[in-house]
C-alpha cells in the first residue's frame, strides 16, 4: 500500500466548522471577559453613587455643639439607601480629625494611603470581618462661630449586590454569545451541506459510469472545484489515449505478427525435416528473415502505440534539431552496410530547429528513408533536403526509384497499406511518419515527380 493510499480521509464540513467555531469561541470568551469587566465597572459606578449619597447625607448632619465638640444626628435613612435584596450589610464609622472615634463600628479601618488633609470623597475595596466590602471615605470639616473641626465619614457595604449584577450581565452576555455561536454552526452546517450537493451528484454520476465510459465530466460544479474537474477530465483523456493505444497495439500486433510467426514455424518445421544441408540452411535463412520482419513490425507498432498515447500539448514544449537528425541518419546508413547501388545524400544547413520530440522525429525520418530504400528499387538515388520556407521548415526525401501510381498515393499513407510495387514491408512506415508529423503540428505529403521517382514532403513550424 502506498503512502498516499494509507492516509485517512477527513470531513470538509468538520474542518470548516472547526475553522469557524474555534475563532468564534475564542472571540466569545474574550467578549465575555470584557463584558464581565464592564459589568463590574457599571455595578461599581451605580453602587458608588448610592454610597457617595449616603456619605454626603451623613456629613450634612455633623455639626459642632455648644461644647465645641463634633456631634452627629445620624440620618438612618441614609443607611437604608444601601439596603438591597441581596442582604448586603452596611458599616459606618465617624471620627474626628485626629482619628478619635465618634460613632459607628470602631474596628472599621481606613487604608493608610488615604490622605486626611485632602477634603474629598474617595472609594476603596477592602475586607471587614472576613468579607469583601466597598467603602466611601469623605474628609470634610464642620464649623461653628468660633471653631472649625475636621472629621471623616467612612461608610461601607458588602459587595453581594454588585457581584450579582455583574453575574447577571455576564450570564446574559454568555447566553447571547452561545446563541450566536450555535446559530453560526447551524448556518455553516446547512450552507456546507447545500454547497457539497453538486459534489455528491458528481460522485453519483461518475459512480454510475461503466469502465469503458471515458467521456469528459460535464456536470455543473462550484468554481472552487472546476479546476479539479478539468484536471480529472485531462487525466481521463490521457487514460483514454493510453487505453486506445493499448487496444490498437494489441489488435495490430495480433494481426501483423501472425504472418511472420507462421512463416517461422513453417520454416523451422521444414528445417527439421530437411534431407540436405542446403535445404536446412535455406529454411533457417527464411526463418531469420521472418524474425527480422517481426522485429520491424513490432518496432513500428511500438512507435505507433507511443504516438497514439502521446498528447500534442505535452510535446509543444519540446524542440529538436531536424538538420542534425537527418544528417546523422545519412551518416549511420552510409557507414553501415548500405548497398553500393544506393546513393544517399543530404542537402541543408548545419542546424535547424523545429517543435517536436527528438526520438519520434528521428523515427519519422528513418521510416521515410527506409521506405525509399526498401520500395524504391535498384539502382536508386535518395536525397534529403532541409530548408526554411514560408516561415517554417520543409523536409523533402526524394528518390529516383520506381515510384508509386499517383492513384495510390493517398492509400499509401494508411496503416498496413502497401504500394503496388511490391509486397515487402509491413505497410506502417509512411503511416507512422504521417502520424508523427501531425502530432507535432506538421504535414506530410506525397508526390510523384514528372521525371519519375517518389517524393515525401514534410512541413513544420519552427516554434
Amino acid at each position: 500500500m502506498t503512502e498516499h493510499a494509507s492516509r485517512p480521509s477527513y470531513s470538509l464540513r468538520t474542518r470548516l466548522l472547526l475553522w469557524l467555531l474555534v475563532p468564534l469561541v475564542v472571540i466569545g470568551l474574550l467578549a465575555l471577559f470584557d463584558s464581565y469587566r464592564s459589568a463590574r465597572e457599571t455595578a461599581d459606578e451605580i453602587a458608588d453613587r448610592v454610597l457617595a449619597g449616603s456619605a454626603l447625607a451623613i456629613a450634612e448632619r455633623i455639626f459642632v455643639n455648644d461644647d465645641g465638640l463634633l456631634e452627629v444626628d445620624m440620618p438612618y435613612v441614609a443607611l437604608e439607601m444601601l439596603t438591597s435584596s441581596e442582604e448586603d450589610r452596611v458599616f459606618y464609622r465617624i471620627e474626628g480629625g485626629g482619628s478619635e472615634f465618634i460613632t459607628g463600628y470602631r474596628q472599621l479601618a481606613v487604608p493608610d494611603a488615604f490622605d486626611r488633609s485632602e477634603r474629598n470623597l474617595r472609594f476603596a475595596d477592602a475586607r471587614f470581618r472576613d468579607v469583601p466590602i466597598r467603602m466611601a471615605v469623605l474628609n470634610d470639616a464642620a464649623a461653628s462661630d468660633t471653631v472649625s473641626l475636621a472629621y471623616r465619614v467612612i461608610i461601607a457595604e458588602t459587595t453581594n449586590a454588585r457581584a450579582k449584577m455583574a453575574r447577571d450581565i455576564l450570564l446574559r452576555s454568555a447566553l447571547r454569545q452561545g446563541l450566536l455561536i450555535f446559530t453560526a454552526a447551524l448556518v455553516v452546517w446547512f450552507a456546507v451541506t447545500r454547497s457539497l450537493r453538486p459534489l455528491y451528484r458528481l460522485q453519483e454520476a461518475v459512480g454510475r459510469r461503466s469502465p469503458n465510459d471515458l467521456r469528459p465530466i460535464e456536470h455543473r460544479v462550484p468554481g472552487e472545484v472546476s479546476g479539479l474537474v478539468a484536471t480529472i477530465n485531462d487525466l481521463v483523456k490521457r487514460f483514454g489515449s493510453s487505453i486506445s493505444a493499448l487496444r490498437n497495439f494489441t489488435s495490430n500486433a495480433s494481426h501483423q505478427l501472425r504472418t511472420p510467426l507462421t512463416v517461422m514455424r513453417t520454416q523451422l518445421e521444414l528445417a527439421s525435416r530437411a534431407k540436405t544441408e542446403a535445404d536446412r540452411e535455406k529454411a533457417l535463412k527464411e526463418t531469420d528473415n521472418a524474425i527480422g520482419e517481426a522485429e520491424r513490425v513490432l518496432s513500428q507498432l511500438l512507435v505507433l502505440a507511443r504516438v497514439d498515447s502521446t498528447a500534442r500539448d505535452d510535446l509543444a514544449r519540446h524542440r529538436c534539431d531536424i538538420a542534425t537528425i537527418s544528417r546523422d541518419i545519412c551518416e549511420d546508413l552510409i557507414s553501415g552496410n548500405l548497398p553500393a547501388d544506393i546513393d544517399l545524400g543530404y542537402e541543408g544547413p548545419e542546424r535547424l530547429e523545429i517543435a517536436g520530440d527528438e526520438v519520434l522525429t528521428r523515427e519519422m525520418m528513418r521510416n521515410v528513408i527506409d521506405n525509399a530504400i526498401v520500395h524504391g528499387g535498384r539502382p536508386i538515388e535518395i536525397t534529403i533536403r532541409v530548408r526554411r520556407e514560408n516561415g517554417g521548415v520543409t523536409i523533402e526525401v526524394e528518390d529516383s526509384g520506381t515510384g508509386v501510381d499517383p492513384k495510390q498515393l493517398k492509400n499509401v499513407l494508411s496503416r498496413f497499406q502497401r504500394g503496388s510495387g511490391g509486397s515487402e514491408g509491413s505497410g506502417l512506415g509512411l503511416a507512422v511518419a504521417k502520424e508523427i508529423a501531425e502530432l507535432f503540428g506538421g504535414q506530410l505529403e506525397l508526390a510523384a515527380p514528372l521525371q519519375g521517382g517518389f517524393l515525401v514532403r514534410m512541413r513544420f513550424r519552427t516554434s
